[in-house]
């Protein structure tokens, strides 16, 4: 292979001025005969560049989730694979640190991290004092330092309740979770449920009695939640459900059916997700997609920008979904 001693040799100048002229320095100046001799003996040579060698960033995928609770909604797993599989593609190394394991865990000379679930405020401090670059996926989040992509789940519940009305429903109810935010412990409203009373009141149709809360985001929490709501309604059940999450949504399916309520002739329902699930339950789910390989691609270009700009303003990106049309709805 060729070298710029090779070159400087040929030509008969030295090795600095062959590289000054083969990296376009503006600054140096040289007779037009010696550049051009440069650059014919260099092509002649089959000279080419060393590639700067590239830095490899060392970032910590925190991982927040057990073993059941991945099982129990195949969402975040989805989440997990498709960052393990597309990492290498951003010049990052990359070790999953799981919720078992514990913050201690972590390697202090950790540079970023991609964060997904949640965490105790002492867990989260701790993070931070590792670093202060990094990328929440998924989580709503307050946190002054990480950059966030998450699904805009509140376009998702207007949607859902603008698409209601066009089918002639006005009693629309919700189900929905408890949310504790980023941090663990500090309950907050969840996204999806404020999202839902702000437009239901501004359109004057929110009724409190037609919102209900899981404990759990799970399908048993879903289904659980969907018999005390069948309990507690006496039959003044609304026409139609937002329904936060496809695997809760699939637990209400399953106490609906249960108790001899047709879906969705008596009760239309509409989720977010679609999980590989919500084709097959009974009806077909109608649900948003999310799209989990463009919003892992996003968290990954977003943290590559922000180790190679580490001072650059903070960003949250809101990902839309598209509906997906089942058999779960129907005009009243």
């Amino acid at each position: 292979m060729a070298t710029i001693k090779d070159i400087a040799k040929i030509v008969g100048v030295s090795t600095t001025t062959v590289s000054r002229v083969l990296n376009n320095d503006p600054e140096f100046t040289v007779s037009a005969n010696t550049r051009m001799h440069i650059f014919q003996t260099a092509e002649k040579l089959a000279y080419k560049k060393r590639a700067p060698a590239s830095v490899t960033h060392r970032v910590a995928l925190l991982y927040w989730l057990t073993e059941n609770e991945e099982l129990e909604d195949i969402y975040y797993k989805q989440i997990r694979m498709e960052l393990e599989t597309k990492f290498q593609d951003y010049n990052i190394s990359m070790r999953r640190y799981d919720k078992e394991e514990g913050i201690g865990a972590i390697d202090p000379e950790t540079d970023a991290f991609l964060i997904v679930g949640r965490f105790e405020k002492q867990e989260f401090e701790k993070i931070t004092s590792i670093s202060r670059l990094g990328v929440i996926i998924d989580t709503a989040s307050n946190d002054i330092f990480f950059d966030s992509v998450r699904p805009n789940l509140s376009l998702m519940i207007r949607q859902m309740i603008d698409h209601f009305l066009a089918q002639g429903h006005r009693k629309i109810g919700l189900i929905c979770g408890h949310d504790y935010g980023q941090q663990k412990r500090v309950e907050t409203l969840d996204i999806r449920e404020n999202a839902f009373r702000e437009y239901m009141e501004e359109l004057g149709i929110l009724n409190e009695k037609y919102i209900f809360r899981s404990a759990t985001g799970s399908v048993s929490g879903g289904y659980q939640c969907a018999l005390n709501a069948i309990e507690e309604s006496s039959g003044d059940l609304p026409t139609a459900f937002c329904v936060a999450s496809d695997p809760l949504a699939v637990g209400t399916l399953q106490a609906f059916h249960e108790k001899g309520i047709a879906i969705p002739q008596r009760v239309s329902f509409f989720s977010i997700d679609d999980v590989i699930v919500s084709k097959y339950v009974s009806p077909p789910l109608t649900t948003f997609h999310i799209d989990i390989p463009f919003m892992c691609q996003t968290a990954l270009k977003l943290l590559q920008e922000r180790l190679a700009n580490p001072n650059m303003p903070q960003e949250t990106i809101l990902l839309n979904g598209t509906p997906v049309y089942r058999k779960s709805i129907q005009n009243i």
